[in-house]
């Protein structure tokens, strides 16, 4: 048994078990007496992150056990929700109405929500595991690829997610040093949906954002240019991809919506960037969303330049930047920021079937630009206590089951680790939109179901009789460390106030982006 789970059954006088506490409750400290009854002889389950991958297991598993299960939900921020709320483009409000859908679950009162509290710091992952029959992590992906190139560390480098929760008010974004009053071009590495939300909020006409809850300092900084009050300074966007038109990741739907609906024009420094291959064109024959994004390129690219001159000076540009690899971010000035990324030309050569990869041609390029945004994929990050596969990001897993030890050449393969899961993109990789996750959940919750419907039946021979004790356990745990824990009752306080500051200024929600600031208005 884990060391710190030892230590928690017998700072309460709990006898040990093979995997835990049992679950002698008057031991416990003080709590209600009726949240204790209700903890009895249900299933407890703990989801680490209350993100659109934990909601949704949330509620697959309350579909699944009715009254006979309870959830506690922890979260590090305050807020619940995660990239609906950080990750989801503050012009696409109605992605953003899940939310609903995720507070009728969180607000069940067979789930507790505790926001603010840090796994690793606040409690441990081995106390929670004595806790609860299982523990499913879905904290998702923290971090990001890195480009491996020369100068891209220092000011002037961010990655999109960085960019991305700036200006959606992510608490530990709202300080980034960036100042786009000094940004005439921002080179963007990438072409997937990420890059075009980044691409849309630096080009769009203010007026696009002005209502939406995107942060009120990113308001600030973004609302330049024409007609606009603020102080951005950017004129024009490059996309950069290693391969072409065909291959981007992007879909149909988000790059019309920038090239049809934000006021660009859109060049490419080569028109060869276009040309169509015959593999691209069996992969557009073969793909509908592939044929239709070469198309929105090509027609996006000969309508550049229709308008009159006056038009035209209104307009900022787009730059199709196909076929280049970065390899180096330069730097100069006497505060070394950004002047430029250097790319190397590349062409796309089949590798086996259905594969290709790019190919460095030896031939360079520079884009002038003095802000650079790594759009190539999010990482997860790792936990003390749990297998991790550093090389993809993810917690090693067989449908949910979390592996003792990341999978290697040799046999046999690592076996589950006993009572712990993982879902979402810590499980499966950045991949997918929210709804993946729905899917995603059903599996992971189905593992849970099958491996705690077996203890159960096995008399809960680890726990004793009565089972582990669930939020019975861990409330009084987190008030006697006096963890500023918010439940769901404080986020609804914190939601009608942003609201509220929202509808005074003539927009959705005003966002709330301190901490300390939730915490006061939360009363906690």
């Amino acid at each position: 048994m884990p060391l710190a789970a030892a230590a928690l059954c017998s700072q309460w006088q709990l006898p040990v078990g093979k995997l835990g506490c049992r679950a002698l409750l008057g031991a416990l400290p003080a709590f209600s007496s009726a949240a204790i009854d209700a903890a009895s002889n249900k299933l407890h389950v703990c989801v680490v992150g209350s993100g659109p991958a934990g909601l949704y297991t949330v509620d697959r598993l309350l579909k699944r056990y009715g009254d006979k299960v309870h959830v506690c939900v922890l979260d590090r921020l305050p807020t619940p929700f995660g990239l609906v709320r950080s990750g989801v483009a503050p012009d696409h409000q109605d992605t953003k109405n899940v939310i609903n859908q995720f507070s009728a679950v969180a607000g069940d009162p067979r789930v507790s929500f505790f926001g603010n509290v840090r796994v690793g710091v606040d409690v441990q992952l081995e106390e929670l595991r004595a806790l609860h029959h299982a523990v499913v992590l879905a904290y998702g992906a923290e971090s990001d690829r890195r480009l491996g190139v020369p100068g891209e560390e220092g000011p002037g480098v961010l990655s999109a997610r960085e960019f991305v929760w700036w200006y959606n008010g992510h608490p530990d974004a709202r300080r980034l040093p960036i100042d786009l009053s000094k940004v005439r071009s921002v080179a963007i590495c990438g072409i997937g949906n990420v890059a075009l939300d980044c691409a849309r909020a630096l080009l769009a006409p203010p007026a696009r954002f002005a209502p939406t809850d995107l942060a009120a300092h990113a308001l600030v900084q973004l609302a330049g240019g024409a007609g606009g009050s603020g102080r951005s300074g950017v004129r024009e966007v490059h996309l950069v991809a290693r391969r072409g038109p065909v291959q981007a990741a992007c879909t149909p739907k988000e790059l019309k919506e920038l090239l049809g609906e934000c006021g660009v024009t859109a060049c490419v420094a080569d028109p060869g960037q276009l040309a169509v291959s015959a593999a691209d064109a069996a992969e557009m024959k073969a793909t509908r969303l592939k044929r239709r994004v070469h198309e929105l390129v090509t027609k996006a690219v000969a309508d550049a330049g229709t308008g009159g001159a006056g038009e035209e000076a209104e307009r900022r540009r787009l730059f199709f930047e196909f076929y280049r690899n970065p390899v180096e971010v330069l730097r100069g000035g006497p505060d070394g920021g950004v002047t430029g990324l250097r790319v190397e030309r590349t062409e796309v050569r089949p590798e086996g079937p259905g594969f290709s990869v790019a190919v460095g041609s030896g031939v360079y390029d520079t884009i002038d630009c003095q802000l650079v945004l790594k759009s190539i994929g999010y990482k997860g990050l790792p936990l003390q206590g749990v297998a991790f596969d550093g090389r993809r990001g993810v917690v090693p897993n067989v449908a949910g089951r979390v592996l003792q030890a990341a999978p290697g050449d040799s046999a046999p393969a690592p076996a589950p680790d006993p009572g712990l899961y993982v879902v979402g993109w810590l499980k499966r990789g950045p991949t997918g939109i929210i709804g993946t996750n729905l899917v995603d959940a059903d599996e992971t919750a189905g593992s849970v179901g099958a491996d705690t419907e077996a203890l159960l039946a096995a008399g809960e021979a680890t726990h004793g009789s009565a089972g582990p004790p669930g939020l019975a356990g861990l409330a009084p745990l987190l008030a006697q460390r006096a963890v500023r824990a918010v439940d769901w009752a404080g986020w609804r306080r914190l939601d009608e106030h942003e609201v509220a500051a929202g509808r005074a200024a003539g927009r959705v929600r005003e966002k709330v982006t301190d901490v300390d600031e939730m915490l006061r208005v939360v009363g906690v």
